[in-house]
């Protein structure tokens, strides 16, 4: 297909290749869940969807969760991960980018992080140098190879777009958006910043993909530019992590945030750390954006895992609860918009249906064992993860006293298999 005639990749932001048939086979009855309303009700599942809510014990059809003890929210999304580097931080040497090591990591790492509850993936993978597109075939490799497991998306990440040194990488990135990227990339790190954000938001126009960019958010200016490009894109704009915004003067933060929302331009932070994108030096301590004063400004704000054990953060989780705990411990937003922020609000920032815990709504949910949002994201311990409407992952932690007669005292909770208390 010539250049001069773009047509949108078949699955912007994936692959080429439409999303397999919704596995699973028939219904299956979460009971007994605990709701964030403080209902408990019984959850039928059917061809991937919410099929119907009732109270609890009334939908008895097909089979069976036991989750009592559980609060069932929807699922989690990973708006910002960087699959090909993770779990990089303990090699021997240099990082090996050989396509099956990065299919290998990038899987294992989407594994990790659905086990989480992440049950969609927004991976972010760099293209040229030597790895040309490699990297990025590698990861649509594992998204192939994870189809009814997780649902990941790839953005690519050029180094340059302009000058005679970014002719190479708006080329790559012309050949990734075809393959069914998104269109990704680091303006900070161009000589030329506007224009690298004037050829990554033009590609993406051409070809109505996403665009999702990194940026330290710290030169008030350059954001008022980028904002002022990006107003009306469709199907949107993504910044991440902005902590530099966290660094500016009250005033200019607030300015800018106006001129975000006023883009509708959409900003991903990172809670537990940047990532390494960025290339930052000098030792310069990283902070999360300003939540709080983003939010009152009206800008649509998610909070992504950036590191997962990588260069970057060596301790890194991948963990949204994580996140979702360090925005509400923090002050930034309130425990329920703190896990609105890695579940809502990121299925939002990556084009995802919305999932209520409603009829009709897509079948994307999360278990965990408490009572209310608070206290899962301080105590989050066993999670039930369920995508297209099958249980797709299980984490059950046990907990157990040496003193018996103490804990039993108290009336502590037990988490234990032997108990019966963990979902069959």
């Amino acid at each position: 297909m010539p250049d001069s005639q773009p047509q949108p990749p078949a699955n912007p932001g994936g692959d080429a290749t439409p999303p397999a048939a919704v596995p699973g086979d028939g219904a299956l009855v979460l009971g007994g869940a605990r709701l964030a309303d403080g209902r408990t009700v019984d959850v039928r599942l059917s061809g991937g969807r919410i099929e119907a809510v009732g109270t609890a014990g009334s939908l008895a059809h097909g089979p069976r969760v036991d989750l009592s003890g559980y609060l069932l929210l929807p699922a989690p999304a990973e708006p910002h991960a960087h699959g090909a580097t993770a779990l990089t931080a303990e090699a021997d040497g240099p990082v090996s980018y050989a396509p099956e090591d990065v299919q290998r990591r990038a899987t294992e790492a989407a594994l990790l992080q659905l086990g989480h509850g992440a049950t969609a993936l927004r991976c972010h993978v760099r293209i040229g140098d030597v790895q040309g597109l490699r990297s990025l075939e590698a990861v649509l490799q594992a998204r192939r190879a994870l189809r009814g497991l997780t649902d990941l998306t790839a953005v690519a990440v050029p180094r340059l777009l302009t000058g005679a040194a970014g002719a190479d990488g708006l080329a790559l990135l012309r050949d990734a958006v075809k393959m069914g990227a998104a269109v990704g990339g680091c303006p900070d790190l161009d000589p030329d910043p506007t224009g690298f954000a004037e050829a990554a938001l033009d590609l993406a126009a051409a070809y109505g993909c996403p665009v999702d960019l990194h940026t330290d958010g710290s030169d008030p200016a350059r954001l008022a530019r980028l904002a002022a490009m990006a107003g009306g894109l469709r199907p949107g704009v993504t910044l991440g992590p902005c902590g530099g915004l966290a660094r500016l003067p009250r005033d200019l933060a607030v300015r800018a945030a106006e001129q975000l929302s006023a883009a509708g331009v959409t900003v991903v932070c990172l809670p537990q750390g940047d990532c390494g994108t960025l290339e930052q030096r000098g030792g310069r301590v990283s902070r999360c954006a300003p939540v709080r004063l983003l939010r009152a400004a009206g800008v649509r704000v998610a909070a992504g895992s950036g590191a997962l054990r990588d260069a970057a953060n060596p301790v890194g989780r991948g963990d949204p609860l994580e996140a979702a705990f360090l925005l509400a411990s923090h002050g930034e937003l309130r425990p329920e918009e703190a896990y609105q922020a890695v579940s809502g609000w990121a299925r939002a920032a990556m084009g995802l249906p919305r999932v209520r815990v409603e009829a009709g709504f897509p079948a994307e949910l999360l278990a965990v064992r408490g009572e209310r949002v608070d206290g899962v994201l301080s105590m989050a311990y066993s999670r039930l993860v369920v995508h297209q409407g099958r249980v797709v992952a299980r984490t059950s932690a046990v907990r157990e006293y040496c003193d018996g007669s103490a804990a039993a005292a108290l009336e502590l909770p037990r988490q234990s298999s032997r108990g019966g208390s963990e979902p069959s």
